[in-house]
């Protein structure tokens, strides 16, 4: 008896359809899987055989052969449990095969029959052929239906077989609330004193998606500054909901279920690995750039960071994407985060501080700032040096704007670049490349002077002068210009003067 069953495997943060084909034949009784089985799908031999005993059925005593198709592609996770099963029992007789018909399943086998959730719900239920259904276990259910799927949710393999038989309805589940992801929601810009140029900066970072290098003395209030920036960021839109969703359905990380609305925040501890960092592992998983994607990578300490990790960022912060190349496969993974880096001006961390010493060496400042690589530092838009502030100055200051007032400044510049940059696919204008940098960022009249001497004074390259102008149209953005003028680029260029902060004599 031959039974053919579809489900799906994942391949980067896509779902691959799968047919499960079954195979119950007379002979000494085996079960075998093939259609290169990762060791989690040929552990579902005893999964099932359990299930199914424990649910009631007679196990067959017979040949079974379970063929994973396509067979050169590879089969990972436990996700093919409830498949194999129905297989097995429409060849024993359970349920016509015809009811299998129109419908996908996915979901692990519990040793009493019950179905526990997989990783990749959503990105199945968008996977899925038009007029086929989708099975999956209550809490998966309750993730696919965000994206408007046709799915059903089955509690335990005994409902799912008294569905197929006609004898009940599975129930279709409730879309989940949405998630709110990102930092915690006791954050506020409100907080922030003290520090009138680094909020700038960060309210432009916010408006045009544009890198933020923060460089200070130890309390300075880099951290705060960086966790406040997803409260000034606009929410995600339906398309980016379900982009970003998807990542962390796959990474197995999108919670209760639901859609997530807020930009995603990651702040990876230094020691992180390269392939945590830009995706790998076996099975490859998308890194902390993909799931920040569309949302904030904060490299808190950044120089402590491996250096192979942080040159691995370059490309993806250039191209938006992260290419993982194994043997087995070549995976994309969408990358396009705001990069959000804090360091110390030192080792110590004092250099500069009108308070405390600086102990450090010029050698060891030296080797402690070439840690980051000149193209990696100029893939930063905005570089800016924060002063400590002194305790009365802290106290006798008037509280800042809070998020709320400033988001909805961001969100009004972020919707103009919105409609300038719809039909060239870019959705910011940190992603506007040179083309677009030139029709949308023309040097105001007067302005060539200014530019030219920046770059003989900084050392700018091209792709720093570009950046410059990506800045200076995101403030004429904040202040609803039509046209990049004089102020807006000699602002911009102002926050490409990190490298003078304070330098140790002789350094």
């Amino acid at each position: 008896m031959f039974v053919r069953v579809w489900s799906f495997t994942l391949q980067g943060i896509e779902a691959l359809p799968v047919a499960v084909e079954v195979d119950v034949s007379p002979g000494l009784p085996s079960f075998e899987i093939v259609g290169l089985p990762d060791a989690a799908v040929r552990e579902a031999r005893e999964r099932v055989r359990a299930a199914v005993r424990n649910g009631g059925w007679p196990f067959p005593l017979q040949r079974i052969t379970v063929n994973l198709a396509p067979a050169h592609t590879r089969k990972e996770g436990a996700g093919f449990d409830l498949a194999i099963a129905l297989g097995v029992l429409a060849a024993a007789g359970a349920f016509h095969p015809s009811a299998l018909a129109g419908i996908a399943v996915a979901g692990e086998l519990a040793l009493d029959g019950g179905v526990r959730p997989v990783r990749g719900a959503l990105a199945m239920a968008m996977a899925l052929e038009p007029g086929r259904r989708l099975v999956l276990p209550p809490e998966s259910a309750r993730e696919a239906a965000a994206c408007g799927a046709d799915v059903l949710a089955a509690p335990h393999l005994a409902d799912l077989v008294a569905h197929l038989r006609g004898e009940r309805v599975l129930a279709a589940p409730d879309p989940a609330p949405p998630v709110a992801g990102g930092c915690d929601g006791d954050v506020d810009l409100a907080l922030v004193r003290g520090q009138p140029v680094a909020r700038r900066a960060l309210e432009v970072a916010a408006a045009g998606g544009h890198n933020l290098y923060m460089v200070g003395p130890p309390g300075a209030g880099k951290s705060l500054l960086a966790r406040c920036l997803p409260t000034i960021l606009p929410p995600l839109d339906e398309a980016e909901a379900l982009e970003v969703s998807r990542i962390h359905s796959v990474a197995g990380e999108l919670g209760p279920g639901g859609l997530l609305r807020r930009r995603p925040f990651r702040a990876p501890h230094h020691s992180i690995s390269r392939a945590a960092m830009l995706g790998g592992g076996n099975p490859l998983r998308p890194g902390e750039v993909t799931l920040a994607h569309r949302g904030v990578l904060f490299l808190d300490e950044m120089p402590e960071f491996r250096r192979d990790v942080l040159e691995g960022l370059r490309q993806p912060l250039e191209d938006g994407v992260v290419r993982v190349a194994r043997a087995h496969a070549h995976l994309t993974f969408p990358a396009r985060p705001t990069l959000v880096a804090a360091a110390n001006p030192c080792p110590c961390g004092h250099l500069g501080d009108p308070v405390h010493a600086c102990t450090c060496t010029a050698t060891a400042v030296h080797l402690y700032r070439n840690r980051l690589s000149g193209p990696l530092r100029d893939r930063f838009d905005l570089q800016v040096y924060l002063q400590p502030v002194p305790y009365a100055a802290y106290r006798a200051a008037a509280a800042g704007e809070s998020s709320r007032a400033v988001a909805e400044r961001v969100r009004e510049a972020r919707e103009r670049q919105r409609r300038r940059l719809a039909q060239h696919g870019c959705s910011s204008n940190a992603e506007m490349g040179p083309a677009l940098i030139r029709r949308f960022c023309r040097i105001p009249p007067g302005a060539e002077a200014l530019l030219r001497e920046a770059v003989d004074r900084f050392g700018l390259s091209v792709r720093g002068c570009d950046r410059v102008l990506r800045v200076a149209r995101t403030l004429a953005d904040l202040e609803g210009a039509d046209t990049v003028e004089l102020r807006h680029l000699a602002e911009a260029l102002q926050y490409r003067g990190v490298g003078a902060a304070p330098v140790r004599q002789g350094a």
